[in-house]
């Protein structure tokens, strides 16, 4: 049924630069992290480098050969692949000795995991027979952390030929699908993100690897991204009746993550993840139905074994206590640690002023913000030198970036191809368009402000790496944004890898002295900011369909509330939330103030 992962938990995409080279770092060890496709030119310079690490001759894949964003990906995939396996084989042939890669690999795994009781039964051997024969049964059994990759699915420009003719299956995301697919990775993941995209999920069937082998395994697995149950099952099902199977849902919190934020109609984590554990089987036997009848269809073998399905969750986790608690009560398959890594150079690749910055970060310095072209609320770290930038083109009056990526080109307000928001040409007219409208001066610089907050984000999330690797990237334009998740304001010491898992496993504690609310609370205090947010929308400018969203909210936030108490026992016997239901007390107290004070008079 494909490789067994050894650690309970993985490092998610972050950013395009963050995790764009974290297999190189953190693969031979077991663990696994994903990588983003989104940015070729990224990935070309990523290429050049590891190529010159190597002291193999690069040769440059220029944007004038045909097809090359594929050739790009999926040459770079190629090169990670090969670098982890000979990282991995050489790792095997050290010896069992203090400070060897083997050791340090043992010496990660969490303690109750059967290999690394085996490893500590090897360290107690009665006789060196005893000894060598348990040293050469755990060489066999390690397996490197997998090499996963991420596609965000809403980036996906369609691409162009000479002749200004739309390219066939030529836009970001089916040709970065097509150089996963095609690659030489194994028992590997692609991770989709943001939803569901017809035609880059009609695209899987045209490639093997997605399909299942004989023994009902997959050389390339499919992951799905979700915020709820009824997405799950959504896309689920599109997929199974493709012939398509979902290996695992990746559920991820809505505002309590990294990156783009997609907050939804108040329901709360807790709620979520106990309606996966309860469904679980119902869902596994939902989907087996329709992906069994695809192959009916096609008149084509039917399976009778069902895969695997595995669920897993990200999001604000931050203790081993809250680890353990998820891991245990809700049955996950792992556990995804995001923000925290950014704190670690051993795992991630942040530039130094960046990882400074990250460091020092607070509560105040993380915003929900609208700083995404996407038009999805952005977690973002403020006084970044993308920040810094943009406010420098606003105060000389030249505000938006040059849009030499054009990933995020989706507006068509002005013009007939879509451009980006974040362009020195869409705010130029939107500004325009704006100051000849007929409103006050209060809503015209209300509307400009929004223009003015978005920010190139395919240049800035990719710096980072071009600035750590002293490699160039794009000429003049250095500037760096980073999107951790609100947990970043409790990590404020850099630590290596082995700190961060054993923090991870509670062998350390990263955060002894700091005060920090427990992974439920906090989104409950997110969501709670979002609903102000909502409620004071509505108390300026009154609408029957807002309100209606504004009520739900409310009531969807209570009914967690209520979750959240009667599960109090099972979190105390995991020491996860001190004082947690006086918290529950405070914030619902909190939910009612806000009605009884902005809306007893709509």
């Amino acid at each position: 049924m494909g490789k067994k992962s050894f650690h309970s938990f993985h490092i998610p995409v972050m950013g395009l630069a963050y995790t764009i080279d974290s297999p190189v770092k953190v693969a031979r060890y077991g663990i696994s992290s994903v990588v983003s496709v989104v940015e070729d030119r990224l990935i070309e310079m990523m290429r050049g480098y590891y190529y010159s690490e190597l002291k193999e001759k690069y040769t440059p894949i220029t944007d004038k050969e045909p097809d090359y964003r594929a050739k790009r990906i999926k040459d770079y995939l190629n090169l990670l692949n090969r670098i982890v396996k000979n990282q991995f084989e050489e790792l095997k042939k050290s010896a069992f000795e203090k400070g060897s890669e083997l050791v340090r690999y043992f010496e990660l795994l969490p303690e109750n995991h059967s290999l690394k009781v085996l490893y500590t039964k090897m360290q107690s051997a009665c006789s060196e027979l005893e000894k060598m024969e348990l040293q050469t049964t755990l060489r066999k059994l390690i397996t490197p952390g997998s090499i996963d990759v991420n596609i965000m699915t809403k980036v996906d420009k369609n691409n162009y030929d000479k002749a200004g003719n739309i390219i066939e299956n030529g836009s970001d995301a089916l040709t970065a699908l097509k150089a996963y697919a095609e690659s030489d990775l194994e028992n590997s993941s692609i991770i989709f993100s943001a939803g569901l995209n017809p035609r880059l999920f009609n695209y899987l069937d045209q490639f093997e690897d997605f399909k299942a082998s004989a023994d009902g395994s997959f050389r390339k697995k499919i992951v799905v991204k979700v915020s709820d149950y009824r997405s799950a099952l959504i896309q689920g099902k599109y997929l199974a009746k493709k012939g398509i199977w979902v290996s695992e849902f990746r559920i991820e919190s809505g505002l309590n993550c990294g990156g783009h934020a997609f907050a939804t109609d108040g329901f709360l984590i807790g709620p979520i993840l106990h309606e996966f554990k309860s469904k679980r089987e119902e869902l596994t036997q939902e989907l087996f139905s329709v992906y069994q009848k695809s192959f009916e269809q096609k008149e084509a073998s039917i399976p009778n074994e069902v895969p695997q399905l595995k669920i897993t969750y990200q999001g604000g986790v931050g203790t081993a206590n809250e680890h353990d608690f998820l891991s245990t009560y809700y049955q996950l398959d792992s556990i995804g640690w995001g923000t925290p890594f950014l704190l670690v150079p051993e795992a991630t690749t942040v530039d130094k002023s960046t990882l400074d910055l990250l460091a020092r970060s607070g509560e105040e310095d993380v915003i929900l913000s609208n700083n995404s072209p996407l038009g999805v609320r952005f977690n973002y770290l403020r006084r970044s030198s993308g920040e810094i930038e943009k406010l420098q083109r606003v105060a000389c009056n030249k505000p938006g970036s040059p849009c030499t990526e054009k990933y995020l080109q989706n507006n068509t307000e002005f013009t007939e191809k879509p451009i980006c928001t974040a362009s020195i040409e869409y705010q130029k007219l939107k500004i325009d368009s704006i100051n000849k409208q007929d409103i006050s001066a209060k809503e015209k610089e209300k509307q400009i402000e929004t223009v003015l907050s978005k920010e190139c984000l395919c240049i800035g999330l990719s710096n980072s790496a071009s600035i750590a690797y002293k490699t160039p990237f794009l000429k003049n334009l250095t500037a760096v944004t980073v999107c951790p998740g609100p947990n970043i304001s409790y990590f404020n010491k850099i630590a290596s890898l082995k700190e961060m898992v054993n923090h991870i496993y509670g062998r350390e504690n990263l955060l002894s002295s700091v005060a920090r609310p427990d992974v439920f609370t906090k989104e409950l205090q997110l969501y709670i900011s979002y609903l102000k947010e909502q409620v004071d929308e509505l108390a300026e400018s009154f609408n029957q369909k807002k309100e209606k969203y504004v009520l739900d909210f409310k009531a969807n936030l209570e009914d967690g509330i209520n979750y959240y108490r009667r599960i109090a026992n099972n979190l105390s016997e995991y020491k996860v939330g001190a004082r947690f239901e006086d918290g529950l007390k405070n914030l619902e107290q909190e939910i009612q103030q806000l009605f009884n004070n902005k809306l007893h008079t709509v």
